[in-house]
This record gives C-alpha cells, structure tokens and sequence, in this order.
C-alpha cells in the first residue's frame, strides 16, 4: 500500500476543508453496503437501517425478554438462556486479571473519580428576592449505561460513564453490553471493569435491542431514566428514535482526533497519535493539520512504516484512506481555526506556546496541550470521561460529566410581601397573554389578603 493511500495531502486549503467536513458523520443518507446485506439477512426483505431499529424497538416495547431472546438469537447468533450476569462472576473476572491489568484499571477509575468529583453540582439560595429562592440539585434515579461490544472489549467506556455517574449520586446503575462469540460470555475485562465501579446490574443483550430494553423495560431489565455512553450505527439510531420517552447524553458518530502540529512536532509521535485513533473503527477520522510541508511529509512516511507492524493494520489503513489526511496550512493561525470550524472529539495541539493556541479554540470535546499530553491518555487514565461529542457537536454540547446525571429543581418560596408587590405584574403580563384564569389567580392573592 502507498503513503498516498494511507493519507492523502491537500495543499488546497479550501478543498480540504470541503473533503474533511463531508467525509465526517455517522447518520448519512448513504448506507454501506455491508450494513445493507445485513439487515436484508436479518429481516428478509430491504429495509433502512431506521426502519430495522424502529421494528426492534417496537418488538421489545410490545413482547419483552422473549423479543430480546429472539433478536439476540437471530442477530448475534446466540441462544441465550439468560440475560444477567452475577456480581459474583465481575468479582471472580477482577480477581482471575493479570495484577498489572487490574491495577491498570483500579488506576484509571481512581483518576476518573477523583476528577470528577471536583465538578461543582451544589445546591444554593437567596433571600435577596424576598422569601427564600434557589435551587436543588437532585441526581437522576436510574441510569442505563451501554458498553460497546465490537471488534474490542471496552472495559474504559464502562468506567468512564459509570463512575461519573456514581460521583452524581445515582442510585441504580444498569449496564448493558453485547453478548461475546462464540459462547456469549461478557469478556472479563469487562465484568472486571463493573466491579471496579460498582454498578448494580450488568446485562449481556446489545444492539438496538438494548435500547430498548432500557428505555420501554422488560421482565428482567429494568426500565431507567437516561442512558449514555456510545455504539454502533443501530445503537445510535436507536437512542435517536427513543429520545423524549428517556433521557440521552447525545448521539455519538465514529471517533475522530485532529492534530494541530508545527515544525517542533515529533513526527513518529504524530504518527503514532494519529494510528491510534485510526484503529478504533474503519469509520474513524483521523487528521493532521500543519504550515509544515517538511512534517507533513515525515509523517506520512511514519505511518506508511507503522501501519504493517499494528495488529488492527488492516483496519487503520482503512481509516486513512477514508477519513484522514494531511492538511498544509498558509500557517498555524489557519490550522487553528481550521481545527476549531471542525470542531473535533479530540483536538490535539503539538505546538510551540500550546496554552497561547488553545485559547483561541472554543469547538472541541478535549484539548490536549502539548506532545506529551497524548489523546491516549486521555482515553484511559488522565481523568476527565472519554466519551465525548463527535460529527461536530462539539460546537454546542460537551463531555460526558457529572453534570449528566443530576436535575436541577426550582425552588420558590416568596414571602408575603413580595408576593403582594409581583402580582400585579403578573397579572398584567397573563392578561396580555389572553389568560384570564392566570390574571385572576394572581389578582385574588392581593384582593383577599
């Protein structure tokens, strides 16, 4: 395979600006054709993949754990006698760990706790308004959280949306997770990672279908209130159609990280940051933007040499040839505000000055200040949650965090006085709106003190 395959160069800004922001995005019109003949193997007839989700979502509305046994059965191949899976067995997965994964992993959810819990989420009030006003901070009861199965084990997306959730002060959460191939068993990386965090129940069921499950309820998993975390095409599409009914974190696309980098980067470093989000996922974005030809080309020969010694090449160079390139910028202001119009997952800057550069970037899920500050420590043990926005909704919505998992509630509590002082207005207010009802409610306050 040539460098040219694996990332194309623009040397024409406005041309690569055109590609980039078109390549990206999980919920196009255009339907792979593999994801075609799947679902035509499946259901037996030429469906969109919304039509597909929607038929799995009314099924398990309506029949419950039998439509979860027979979706399971007939799209992971599986005759599941049942769903849940025993602390018992997460704690015998933890402890059965090589001593340096599990101290990994106790690693990782220690940072990912202690960030989080300096997230301010305080309740407060005033008098200052007359009576007592403010607001209580109220943590949502139950919380689904979807762990993808895929081509890897995920035990990291578990512990990132789970103990965020835990520091909020849920009170239930239910994890739900792809069954294993052959023999549907969770990976115990996985059921390591639900100990570590504590969860309450873990389910094997994936897919649309376990939106659903967690969305409708059924006999065996019960019903929540939010679900987060990311996935698949159908589960994306299945958190989409069933917003409303619970609440969302957002809908995640294939991951992306682009790198701002001038002639000071390292360019195997560069390389190698950029081949390790291109291994995620055939659909993954991974970008280098620079003013430096001379880069440009350094790196391109990096990962022409890398890509053949990685395990998940094949998958990588894929990525490359679909989503990535290399972008040469009139110089780094350019790239910069190229980055920040992309508004990437992650945005990594390999610069000289990279606090000076980061101030002008306000469309990002995470920066990363500086080569040493690799996106990869991010996705495991730096701290802050992994899951991120993606396809450019970076531009109103952040990461996943406390901030998720808890409600805010108003609380008012006017005294006489002001309550003799506001009605007036708010009775001239409610008759401009035509509401008599509301005028009146606020006129008899004052007229029959």
């Amino acid at each position: 395979m040539t460098n040219e395959a694996l990332i194309k160069i623009y040397d024409d800004l406005a041309e690569a600006q055109s590609t980039l922001l078109r390549r990206r995005g999980v919920l196009t019109e255009e339907v792979p054709h593999q994801v075609q003949e799947s679902i035509r193997h499946i259901f037996g007839e030429e469906l969109s993949p919304d039509q597909a989700v929607a038929r799995i979502l009314a099924d398990v509305r309506k029949r419950g754990d039998q439509a979860l046994h027979d979706w399971t059965a007939r799209i992971d191949g599986l005759e599941l006698e049942d769903f849940e899976v025993a602390p018992r067995e997460w704690e015998a997965a933890f402890h059965a760990l090589p001593a340096d994964l599990a101290g990994a992993l106790t690693l990782s959810a220690r940072r990912i706790r202690e960030f989080h819990a300096l997230q301010p989420i305080t309740s407060w009030t005033t008098e200052a308004l007359g009576g007592t006003l403010g607001q209580r901070v109220v943590a949502v009861e139950k919380v689904g959280v979807y762990v993808p199965g895929g081509t890897a084990p995920l035990p990291s997306s578990l512990l990132m949306a789970a103990l965020p959730a835990r520091v909020a002060g849920v009170s239930q959460i239910i994890v739900c997770t792809p069954p294993g191939k052959p023999d549907g068993r969770v990976p115990d990386v996985v059921l390591a990672a639900a100990y570590i965090a504590g969860v309450n129940r873990l389910f094997r069921v994936g897919g649309a279908q376990a939106i659903a499950a967690l969305t409708f309820g059924t006999e065996t998993i019960p019903r929540v209130d939010k679900i987060v975390g990311a996935g698949g095409l159908f589960t994306t599409l299945a958190k989409r159609q069933v917003y409303g009914l619970v609440g969302l974190d957002g809908l995640y696309g294939p991951t992306e990280t682009v790198i701002v980098a001038d002639d000071t980067a390292n360019p195997a470093w560069v390389a190698a940051d950029l081949l390790a989000q291109a291994e995620h996922d055939v659909l993954a974005t991974a970008i280098l933007l620079t003013p430096s030809r001379a880069l440009a080309e350094a790196v391109q020969a990096e990962v022409a040499k890398l890509v053949p010694e990685l395990n998940r090449g094949a998958i990588a160079a894929q990525a490359l040839a679909g989503q990535g390139g290399i972008v040469i910028t009139p110089d780094l202001e350019t790239a910069v505000r190229l980055a920040d119009e992309f508004a990437p997952e992650h945005l990594c800057l390999s610069v000289r000055e990279p606090e000076h550069w980061s101030r002008q970037i306000t469309n990002a899920g995470g920066i990363f200040l500086g080569e040493h500050s690799c996106e990869v420590l991010g996705d495991y043990v730096a701290g802050p949650s992994h899951i991120m926005p993606t396809c450019g909704t970076a531009r109103f919505t952040g990461p996943l965090s406390v901030l998720d998992f808890i409600k805010v509630v108003n609380i008012i509590a006017l005294d006489q006085d002001s309550v003799t002082g506001l009605c007036p207005a708010a009775a001239r207010i409610a008759t401009a709106e035509s509401l008599s009802a509301h005028a009146a409610a606020a006129r008899i306050r004052v007229e029959h003190q």
